[in-house]
């Protein structure tokens, strides 16, 4: 198993996305190969208007994820390169770089300048393990997303005498799709219209949940997804009423309908 950190700047000339997709140089590629475990960090804070997209100002690690499928950046006039990114999962608090005056990370003599500008740097479990106690986050909880497919970004646990049951939204693991169905279908609910930037202004913009219609549980082979067709965008709540009852997947078009019998 390999391990490494992802640097993410507040400002990208990219098309990052986190937790969904990454940009990096060829150079960096060696690291970054499909199953990598990922710790994301951000440096110093350059410019406050940031403040409430950060956990911290102050150099930190925010979250953990694994390495999917890279692909070419064929925009770009150089030899870069974006990964999928897979069960991105936020930190609750800021893991600062530096624990009692001494750096997480091993610094070799060698890079003892220089080490903190690259952008992707291995590191050890022991490593990646310390940042995730540190993060107070149980490792247990962590998805092999090796056996499953990628996750949407809506999930429900419960836990009932010793046994955990999941009912949760998967589709093909490749994040283009989910890109592109927003791009398509925008950020507001297509059964109630909420919109998440209106109601919760710059915290809420660029979020929706991504449903997809035809659950990739009752498909036997592997099925190419058709974004527009396949894919739609639902708030919070009209994607938990979609998937209340396991046995019964509520369509768009019923989910609406019960919104229309019940409006006051």
């Amino acid at each position: 198993m390999a391990y490494a950190i992802i640097v993410e700047n507040d400002i990208s000339e990219w098309k990052d996305e986190t937790g969904v997709k990454y940009h990096f140089p060829f150079r960096y590629l060696k690291y970054l190969q499909p199953g990598t475990k990922v710790v994301y960090y951000k440096g110093r804070i350059t410019d406050n208007k940031f403040q409430n997209k950060r956990l911290s100002p102050i150099p930190h690690y925010f979250g953990i994820a694994e390495i999917g499928k890279n692909y070419k950046d064929y925009e770009s006039d150089k030899n870069d390169f974006y990964t999928d990114i897979l069960g991105f999962k936020q930190f609750e608090k800021a893991v600062s770089a530096k624990q009692e005056n001494e750096y997480i990370e091993s610094i070799p003599a060698t890079r003892a300048t220089n080490y903190w500008r690259d952008g992707v740097r291995p590191i050890t479990e022991e490593i990646y393990s310390s940042i995730l106690k540190l993060a107070e986050f149980d490792a247990k909880l962590e998805t092999n997303f090796n056996d499953l497919e990628f996750l949407n970004g809506f999930q429900s646990d419960h836990i009932e005498g010793g046994k955990k049951l999941r009912y949760t939204s998967y589709y093909e693991r490749n994040s283009a799709a989910r890109q592109q169905a927003v791009e398509i279908h925008g950020y507001s609910c297509m059964a109630c219209e909420f919109n998440f930037k209106d109601a919760y202004g710059d915290w809420g913009e660029g979020f929706i949940h991504v449903h997809h219609t035809k659950p990739i549980s009752t498909v036997q082979e592997k099925t190419k997804v058709n974004a527009k067709e396949d894919l739609i965008v639902l708030c919070a709540n009209c994607h938990s009423m979609v998937h209340r009852k396991k046995d019964s997947l509520l369509s768009l078009k019923d989910l609406k309908a019960k919104l229309k019998a019940n409006k006051i």
